[in-house]
């Protein structure tokens, strides 16, 4: 982690509040997992292409996650099963901005992710009327859901210098419910977020020369295959196998 505080800090910074025009709410992902021994290569060969976020002199930032479920399992399913227009329901507070927020996200029939989202005071792990008819206004129908497991990471955001692009690295991801407990700390999982997706990402190239290819991937799907090895899978054991492969690598 030395290392990698020590490569951050030599980007140069952009601050939050210069960041309203990468927001992209409405937007293209493209995700990446590989071995976190690959992570120094990366960030140096993307220093003069990328700013990074600074906040409060910090270059690295946790953010806590609480993901909500329907008691059958819903929102796991429509994605275990490739259904178009599912929603995923999450509590997250941004540690480092002192913000928290109860975000709704959509991937659409377009493959595109929509997030909104409603500040609140703090994670709760009840819903309460107000939260509940926020998410019913922003998913179209009443339901019933509940909290399901913890997500908590550390997050290096990069900002392309020219481009309308916003990447996110995460890293030391651990996962909880009120059983179990899991990580997956010797794994990145990369993010490039756009207006529209474009393989001219400067991460993309870079990426692509050290052997680091997009794979379709979910924090939330994956660590409830690991909190919960009952739940069905076999259209996620690929992804589960390549995961695997990368913790023990």
């Amino acid at each position: 982690m030395n290392e990698i505080s020590k490569i951050t800090a030599s980007f140069s910074p952009i601050k939050l509040a210069e960041m309203d025009n990468v927001k992209l709410m409405s937007r293209s992902d493209t995700k990446f997992a590989f071995k976190f021994s690959k992570l120094p290569e990366l960030l140096n060969q993307m220093m003069p292409f990328y700013k990074v976020l600074e906040i409060n002199g910090k270059f690295i930032h946790d953010y806590k996650s609480l993901y909500f479920d329907t008691d059958d399992r819903k929102f796991y399913l429509d994605h275990h099963n490739g259904r178009v227009n599912r929603n995923k329901v999450r509590f997250r507070e941004y540690v480092g901005s002192g913000l928290t927020f109860l975000e709704v996200k959509l991937k659409n029939n377009k493959k595109r992710t929509i997030k909104k989202r409603m500040k609140v005071d703090a994670i709760a792990k009840a819903l309460s009327k107000e939260h509940k008819k926020y998410i019913k206004k922003i998913i179209g129908r009443k339901l019933e859901v509940n909290a399901k497991q913890w997500i908590n990471f550390s997050r290096i955001t990069l900002v392309h210098k020219t481009q309308k692009e916003r990447l996110t690295i995460d890293i030391n991801l651990t996962f909880e419910n009120e059983k179990l407990s899991g990580d997956l700390k010797q794994i990145i999982i990369a993010e490039v977020k756009q207006e529209k997706m474009s393989r001219s990402s400067d991460f993309m190239k870079i990426a692509k020369e050290i052997s680091i290819l997009p794979i379709r991937l979910s924090k939330y799907c994956i660590t409830t295959l690991q909190l919960n090895p009952n739940v069905k899978q076999n259209r996620f054991k690929e992804k589960l196998l390549f995961i695997n492969k990368l913790k023990q690598a």
